[in-house]
């Protein structure tokens, strides 16, 4: 049987400048772009560039804040033509597809048959599923349903020598058999940034579609205050968020401008997103979110109630509208080495107001703008978006943010919760991470990747 060539790779200097960003606000232009159809054109390129020690960066949408899908060297390997849906199986509910459909196709696709892909990363309509496996992105309603890693029921990876393993998850509930860090190799995979292995197919579970979904957007007179309620909701057992998004006063201006509502809670320095998805065959806590909020100084005769598809999905724009007008403030400061710097730190739930306090307190006693802070807070994990207008102002927030991490981690926490390592978070892994469990990183690497073509510089 004639084996698959490679794909052509393009040195076209514009080709190349077409991949050559990312959400980062870095710019890293590659030597070549290649662009497969299917996993046997992966394995072939993935064969010939580990005989030539040429480096490969897998890349899906590109919507990376940490420059995990770009590259300055080596060959940027381009999944977005293999983006079909294989397969759901409304019985079994899974489904198989390739890496570079679309999260928000793959989602509708699922919803014709009643099913919920459950993983939901805010840039969905740009990001892939590749990607989103890659980084084990998460979002707002990982909240209830987890990020994507414990949605991935089996995996076709294409190695660094050019084979191809196909890879699925145990259904044992017990197994003694060698270490555990070797029982799943799925996991290896999932959140790894190509630095193992590129995906080329995935088999992911799916949920029943949710019978009711409610929206609401309650506005607080003080940022401590919403916080404070977060805490409450998540503790609560009467009611029943699958979100709990967090948005200080300026996230809230942003949002406020992106919905044409200048006018909303104009007296709230703050405000929370959840969404109420109570269970089958009963009615949303609409009554115990209002005493819930009520009881923690909201403003409640400016909530505000988002029901049905079409409202649901206006409330994520506004929301998406946050980080998307950071990017291009952040990308307008780019000649001058200037760019967006965003957190992803997060610490247990109970400590994020505690958190936030010291980070703001951190950034004015260096005298440098305050961030945009909104999130994740249901999961204590917010993000913080500031704009460094160039490259002074970018060394100087960067010390900043080093200091938040080390008291984040002095809480328990993490540097990276949701977007992953890459490479701008890469001189931060070891303020959480041993050198023993950096090691056996390595050493994992080395086994699967001996050449150390795959993605050099994300992670490790």
């Amino acid at each position: 049987m004639e084996r698959s060539r490679a794909p052509e790779i393009s040195r076209d200097e514009s080709v190349r400048r077409a991949y050559a960003t990312d959400a980062s606000g870095l710019v890293l232009v590659p030597d070549g772009v290649a662009r497969p159809a299917s996993a046997e054109e992966v394995a072939a390129l993935l064969a010939e560039s580990t005989s030539t020690g040429t480096p490969v960066t897998a890349a899906g949408g590109q919507t990376s804040t940490t420059a995990a899908s770009i590259c300055d060297r080596g060959i940027l390997l381009s999944l977005r033509a293999m983006q079909r849906v294989i397969d759901i199986d409304p019985d079994a509910r899974t489904a198989r597809v390739e890496p570079g459909v679309l999260v928000g196709e793959l989602k509708r696709a699922c919803a014709a048959h009643d099913l919920l892909f459950a993983p939901d990363p805010t840039s969905e309509e740009e990001c892939t599923l590749g990607g989103a496996v890659a980084c084990n992105a998460s979002g707002a309603r990982s909240f209830r349903y987890g990020a994507t890693r414990p949605h991935v029921r089996a995996l076709r990876v294409a190695l660094a020598d050019g084979s191809i393993v196909d890879l699925r998850r145990t259904t044992l509930e017990k197994n003694t058999v060698g270490y555990a860090l070797a029982h799943d190799p799925v996991d290896w995979f999932v959140g790894s940034e190509g630095t193992l292995g590129v995906i080329v197919e995935a088999e992911v579970a799916l949920l029943p579609l949710p019978e009711q979904v409610v929206g609401l957007a309650i506005p607080f007179a003080t940022e401590l205050d919403a916080l404070e309620f977060v805490v409450a909701a998540r503790e609560s057992g009467a009611v029943h968020p699958r979100c709990l998004e967090f948005f200080d006063v300026l996230a809230l201006a942003i949002a406020r401008e992106a919905e044409e509502s200048t006018g909303w809670a104009v007296a709230a320095l703050a405000f929370v997103y959840v969404e109420e998805v109570p269970p089958k065959g009963t009615d949303p806590a609409l009554d115990e979110w209002l005493a819930l909020a009520e009881a923690h100084g909201a403003i409640v005769d400016d909530v505000r109630v988002y029901e049905g598809e079409t409202a649901l999905r206006e409330a994520r724009r506004v929301r998406h509208a946050v980080p998307a007008h950071m990017n291009e403030r952040g990308a307008a400061h780019r000649a001058h080495g200037g760019r967006k710097v965003s957190t992803d730190w997060a610490v247990p739930y109970q400590y994020l107001a505690h958190a936030i306090g010291r980070a703001r307190a951190l950034a004015d006693e260096a005298g440098i703008e305050q961030a945009v802070i909104y999130g994740h807070a249901g999961n204590g994990h917010p993000h913080q978006n500031f704009i460094a207008e160039d490259a002074g102002a970018l060394a100087c927030i960067e010390r900043v943010v080093e200091a938040t991490l080390r008291e984040v981690i002095a809480l328990g926490g993490t540097v990276a919760a949701e977007h992953g390592i890459g490479k701008i978070k890469r001189k931060w892994l070891p303020l959480q991470m041993s050198p023993l469990q950096v090691r056996t990183m390595q050493a994992v690497k080395r086994e699967l990747d001996p050449a150390g073509i795959l993605a050099p510089g994300n992670v490790l």
